[in-house]
């Protein structure tokens, strides 16, 4: 039982730093485009002190990293994430990840995050150190939190609490339920423009009960609040060109200022709008395959490109088939993408800056900034080449946070077992 427990136990969330820290002579990629290439990074009681060349004369701090051919970065976020809402599909009890309902704006993913997740804890290995842990189903699905991966509970884990209401837009496509004799290609949804109906009336239901003395409470419209008075975002799922549109076109009628779309397949198609408009792309991971037939093949790896020339603001979503395990391959999405054109500063934004930007704690996170968290890493090459992202020290918040997951320790001891044979 001991054995068990010291191989599979959750590592211990690190206590608030105390020892003041300098990492000197790696190359420091801020999150904002730029580069030092021999850097100095100084951070105390959590914050960043001092970012600038190793060549300047200022009084080193605490304990020295010399990180000479390494290199420094930003935590990366990951957003639309279910990070720690689920930890084994197969296990009903352990999904999290959705409510029962179809309309549920009131409904918090964030009290069913899981900070002894292990398998959050095998994104920190990677520089996966902060995720949007959002829900999902139904039309409106509720909301979404920011949280850093090093935590005894939910509450010391939030970053930003709330920061926005997600809604899952209808398809103007639907396709035939197979298994019950319906015939398979794509038809007409009848039920598009009777879905957007019911949510447009619930939220002037909303924008009424708010005007008036809110007697009797009624938490679902209570909820919307933060979508009128900008203090939430609304994070819009939807992928077609008209969609988006409809998207845009429905936020603006109601007074909705803050909106995001998030996975957006077409997003390219009307990114002159988007751009314009100043609304971000939460896009889909890199790796897969194209949504249609008669898409490139390798469009899935150009599209962060094509936005970006536009103008668009890009983050990279998780969401999609295994999405927690693959949460880990998050730089390596942005590396894919600077691959196929974008440049790799600009893909290292995406996740960083951009992202930190579009989730509202761009005034913590996200580059490496005096007076923002020392949330940071240093890998012994590029961060977003899977063969080279090695980590060797990690930082939250100013607290140096172990790298060991039950991957590395499984990974140790069967690498004796064979070693020893």
């Amino acid at each position: 039982m001991l054995v068990s427990v010291s191989l599979f136990a959750q590592q211990t969330p690190a206590p608030p730093q105390t020892t003041d820290f300098t990492i000197e002579g790696a190359t420091a990629h801020l999150g904002n485009g730029e580069v030092i290439k021999n850097s100095l990074i100084m951070f105390s009681k959590g914050k960043i002190t001092f970012v600038g060349k190793a060549e300047t004369k200022i009084g080193r701090i605490g304990k020295v990293i010399d990180a000479k051919g390494k290199h420094v970065y930003p935590g990366f976020i990951a957003a639309n994430s279910t990070s720690g809402l689920v930890e084994v599909d197969a296990v009903r009890a352990s999904n999290d990840k959705q409510e029962t309902g179809t309309y549920l704006p009131h409904i918090r993913s964030l009290i069913a995050y899981n900070t002894e997740s292990k398998v959050t804890e095998s994104l920190r290995p990677n520089g996966v150190l902060m995720g949007q842990i959002t829900p999902r189903g139904g039309i409106i699905s509720g909301t979404s939190s920011v949280v850093q991966f090093d935590a005894w509970n939910w509450e010391d884990a939030t970053m930003r609490t709330d920061d926005g209401i997600h809604m899952n837009w209808p398809s103007k496509i639907s396709f035939g339920r197979w298994w019950a004799g319906e015939e398979k290609g794509p038809k007409s949804n009848k039920n598009y423009k009777t879905t957007i109906d019911e949510v447009r009336t619930m939220m002037n239901d909303s924008k009424s009960y708010l005007k008036g003395n809110k007697s009797p409470k009624n938490l679902v419209l209570e909820s919307l609040k933060g979508l009128f008075d900008g203090s939430q975002t609304f994070y819009v799922h939807v992928g077609g060109e008209k969609e988006i549109l409809d998207a845009i076109a429905f936020c603006e009628e109601l007074g909705i200022d803050n909106l995001v779309i998030v996975h957006g397949g077409d997003a390219h198609k009307v990114a002159d709008v988007l751009a314009a408009k100043k609304i971000p792309v939460l896009i889909d991971r890199a790796h897969r395959l194209p949504s249609s037939s008669d898409e490139d093949i390798h469009f899935p790896f150009k599209h962060a490109k094509m936005l970006v020339d536009k103008g668009v603001v890009v983050g990279i979503g998780i969401e999609g088939q295994m999405e927690r395990m693959n949460s880990r391959n998050l730089p390596f999405y942005a590396g894919t993408y600077a691959a196929y054109g974008l440049d790799k500063e600009e893909a290292l934004k995406m996740i960083t800056s951009n992202t930190a930007k579009i989730l509202g704690v761009d005034d913590k996170v996200g580059t490496l900034e005096v007076g923002k968290d020392a949330t940071l890493f240093i890998s012994e090459g590029d961060a977003l080449d899977m063969r080279t992202n090695i980590l060797t020290d990690a930082f939250i918040q100013g607290r140096k946070i172990s790298l060991e997951s039950h991957q590395t320790k499984l990974w140790k001891r069967y690498s004796n077992k064979y070693k020893n044979q």
